[in-house]
């Protein structure tokens, strides 16, 4: 099958209309809908139905969307290895869930630079489920995801027990009031888990679905959070945050994931690497010591 016609399809399905998916493809609405009838022909059923407010998919329709999704998938990801930079012999794709990425993809790319050059590496950040199928559909060769589920082919690693700890801005490390405190989302599991134990902390005045965003803010405007042990290490050190007494511990694992049947000469360095990249940062002389000096105050919003 035309990819084309895979691409067209799903710019159909996200626009809801034939004109405005023309204009995204730049072609002609007539371009468009000769690319459906071809489709559907092939499919030999119909995959849209034409309304006042655009087009709608058909049952048949919503079953082929996934299908189409991981059709132009597979071909971006033969492209890929098709053109495999010079100098290199194969790509690797990896994908890191959110929550877990910063520092590991780039520590792992630092690693993946010195100890394995042959390979060409392609990163992407992304929700688990979306990064499993995709290491189910061979466009990704590893995912490093947090509560992976087993599927069948597919092999789980577990890569490094982090733990997620309570840490504040307060010397007096006591425990915060809910308008101090900043609630990170780590996921259903961490949510759930949190809410038994810290019912008065519901409502927090901040929610940040990143990590590093929630630090960062922390840092900058003071307050308590949970945060992953490894990335607040050095703030901890540097007397920049203190942990909060008698605040509890979640573990926070995170897991390598791959096909059964993947290349190994391209998978296995790459899990190296992320095996490396976790390590106790002593231990790796890929990146420079974080500075021990606390970092300057910054001005609040509006000069005050």
């Amino acid at each position: 099958m035309d990819i084309t016609l895979a691409l067209t399809f799903l710019e159909i399905a996200r626009s809801r209309s034939f004109l405005h998916a023309a204009e995204r493809l730049h072609v002609t609405p007539t371009t468009v809908s000769a690319r459906v009838r071809t489709l559907e022909s092939l499919l030999g059923r119909p995959l849209f139905t034409r309304n006042k407010a655009g087009a709608a998919l058909t049952p048949a329709g919503e079953q082929f969307v996934p299908h189409a999704s991981l059709l132009v998938q597979v071909w971006e990801r033969a492209r890929q290895q098709v053109a495999v930079p010079e100098g290199r012999r194969a790509v690797l794709s990896v994908g890191c869930e959110v929550s877990l990425w910063d520092p590991l993809l780039l520590d792992w790319l630092l690693w993946m630079r010195s100890a394995a050059p042959h390979l060409a590496a392609r990163t992407e950040v992304g929700g688990a489920a979306e990064l499993l199928d995709k290491v189910a559909a061979g466009v990704l060769d590893i995912a490093i995801v947090y509560a992976p589920r087993q599927r069948p082919g597919l092999r789980v690693e577990l890569l490094i027990e982090e733990k997620l700890v309570m840490v504040t801005t307060s010397p007096q490390r006591a425990f915060p009031r809910p308008g101090e405190y900043v609630y990170v989302d780590w996921g259903p599991d961490f949510a759930l888990q949190h809410g038994m134990v810290f019912a008065e902390l519901s409502n927090p005045g901040v929610t940040a679905g990143l990590g590093p965003l929630g630090r960062e803010y922390l840092l900058a405007a003071g307050g308590a959070g949970y945060f992953r042990q490894d990335v607040v290490r050095d703030d901890l050190q540097a007397g920049r945050l203190y942990r909060v007494k008698g605040a509890p511990e979640f573990l926070y694992p995170a897991y390598a994931v791959y096909a059964a049947e993947g290349d190994a000469a391209i998978v296995e360095p790459g899990l190296a690497g992320f095996r490396q990249a976790v390590r106790p940062k002593a231990a790796s002389p890929l990146r420079p010591p974080a500075p021990t000096a606390p970092r300057p105050a910054r001005r609040p919003a509006g000069g005050r």
